[in-house]
């Protein structure tokens, strides 16, 4: 079991800056997302250099990629240019991920709708996205997330079962923010292409190592039961107060998670 962490934490630096503070950490994997330090248009209008670019940018630091996060949270909107324009944007990124070859890609199911058309919408949106994705080689899974069309394990299966193809990226920390109890959480591992974590505790998406409710050693013990043979990503996050989300000292937080979770794996290890 290998483990990464997510370019987000560093919202504020550069793309290489922060590849070079990941490594520093002691990191062999990362994760990257849209957003800060990665130009959209640009990797659109020229998927093969600025993949090239990319990848000498983590062969730097020695750096696998582990998985791609595209913001596209509105395919699920009533709101036909909103929706068609997330679309479009992912559909114009897949010359760019088949020169990336990323391990998976991984997108929001879409911000939470309410009308009797949003399943349908939803369902529809993801499946011309993992028939675009399929086309290059990617994998595509949702991350169930709150306030998404997929919130909850039993949302998200029912996402998974109307998109054939469609893999699950466990936010372990969004399930626990809901009071998801630890046995329903592992419905999604047989799912499972990705899994990302940090402390968290009800009704607390992000919390410091001592005060978060999530027991580690469980947590990958499981994944081991599982079989899991992705990567475990750490990922911390720099949108405070939303859902009790804390500030935390992003580099001490992802040294302690780090170390936690390398003794979790060694001890399972060990023990087998």
């Amino acid at each position: 079991m290998n483990f990464s962490c997510h370019t987000w934490a560093f919202h504020n630096l550069t793309m290489t800056e922060a590849l070079g503070t990941i490594a520093r950490l002691g990191f062999r994997c990362a994760d990257i997302g849209t957003g800060a330090g990665f130009n959209v248009s640009r990797a659109a209008a020229q998927p093969a250099r600025a993949a090239a670019d990319l990848r000498d940018e983590l062969a730097v630091y020695d750096l696998e990629l582990a998985d791609f996060y595209l913001m596209l949270p509105r395919i699920s909107l009533e709101n036909a240019e909103q929706r068609d324009k997330d679309l479009e944007v992912f559909k114009a990124l897949m010359p760019f991920m088949a020169a990336l070859k990323p391990p998976g890609v991984t997108i929001s199911p879409g911000v939470i709708q309410t009308d009797d058309g949003a399943f349908a919408r939803t369902v529809d949106a993801l499946t011309q996205m993992v028939a675009a994705a399929q086309t290059v080689g990617v994998i595509v899974s949702i991350e169930p997330h709150m306030e998404s069309m997929a919130s909850t394990p039993t949302a998200a299966l029912s996402v998974l079962d109307a998109v054939p193809g469609l893999k699950i990226t466990l936010d372990w920390a969004n399930m626990v923010c809901q009071n998801v109890a630890h046995d329903e959480i592992l419905r999604l591992l047989p799912y499972t292409r990705h899994v990302q974590i940090r402390q968290a505790a009800r009704n607390q998406l992000q919390t410091v190592f001592d005060k978060g409710k999530i027991d580690i050693m469980r947590v990958v013990r499981d994944l081991t039961e599982y079989d899991y043979k992705g990567v475990v990503c750490v990922e911390m996050m720099n949108i405070l107060g939303r859902h009790g989300t804390q500030k935390v000292d992003t580099l001490r937080e992802s040294v302690r998670l780090r170390d936690a979770l390398r003794d979790a794996r060694n001890a399972v290890v060990k023990k087998a």
